[in-house]
């Protein structure tokens, strides 16, 4: 297994943090505040707004360091949009990093700009798989491969308790290709756990099914996911419980 040279490593642990800098930016309007709310025994932060009427957006738990330095940072904080598409550049054209093809790469993005990450969900499977060359600095057989679909998943206790949800998650996917479509899952029609264009490309919703066997069979429903229901697998958990934050190279 070769190893990414130490320049391009370095590049990619800089597009990381201005990434996640520059998310804040787009999330969060400077007009509003971050308040630290206490919800069963755990401080979390929110960001909340006055105007036209108060409202408040789940932002993630207190303890998170990254998280509280850019909350501490928020006014500082500056979009570099363009710096950081030459970083993208530069780490796929001569460092060979692998990029998601354009649909995928359309598709997270905007999933992440209508704040799918910011509620804690997480990119699994071959998507995410893109990610680990630049994450670990070491080159991965088998990391263009490309399956037409994008998995995202979450816990269900997390998505019940965060109290803010997307917007209607078939409205982002239109947004991307107006050809999407709720895929009714198949033991419970009136919940779609998948989504599905006119060239077959799908997103799934996951969430670990912690539970009985029983509940395999059925679309677990997910109150921040704008709509949509998860399809619960036996022992996700083990793989998004600690999730690490990354850039795919779009």
């Amino acid at each position: 297994m070769k190893t990414i040279d130490l320049a391009y490593r370095t590049m990619y642990a800089e597009l990381v943090q201005r990434s996640l800098d520059a998310s804040f930016e787009t999330d969060f309007s400077t007009a509003g505040n971050f308040v630290r709310v206490p919800v069963k025994g755990r401080d979390y932060w929110y960001f909340e707004e006055t105007r036209p009427t108060k409202t408040r957006r789940y932002v993630g738990p207190a303890e998170d360091p990254e998280i509280a330095k850019r909350v501490a940072a928020f006014k500082e904080i500056k979009s570099d949009l363009r710096s950081r598409r030459k970083l993208v550049s530069s780490l796929v054209r001569d460092a060979g990093l692998t990029a998601p093809d354009p649909v995928t790469g359309d598709v997270v993005e905007a999933l992440e700009k209508a704040g799918l990450f910011r509620l804690r969900a997480v990119l699994v499977g071959t998507v995410a798989f893109q990610t680990y060359a630049g994450h670990l600095g070491v080159r991965l057989r088998g990391a263009a491969l490309q399956t037409g679909d994008a998995d995202f998943a979450q816990f269900h206790s997390v998505s019940a308790e965060v109290d803010d949800s997307l917007p209607p998650v078939i409205e982002v996917l239109k947004a991307v290709d107006t050809t999407f479509r709720e895929v009714p899952h198949r033991t419970d029609a009136g919940r779609a756990t998948q989504f599905e264009n006119a060239s077959r490309y799908r997103v799934d919703f996951l969430t670990p099914n912690r539970g009985s066997d029983d509940h395999a069979d059925h679309a677990s429903p997910m109150p921040s996911l704008g709509g949509a229901s998860a399809q619960p697998l036996r022992f996700l958990d083990f793989l998004i419980r600690d999730p690490v934050r990354t850039v795919l190279l779009h």
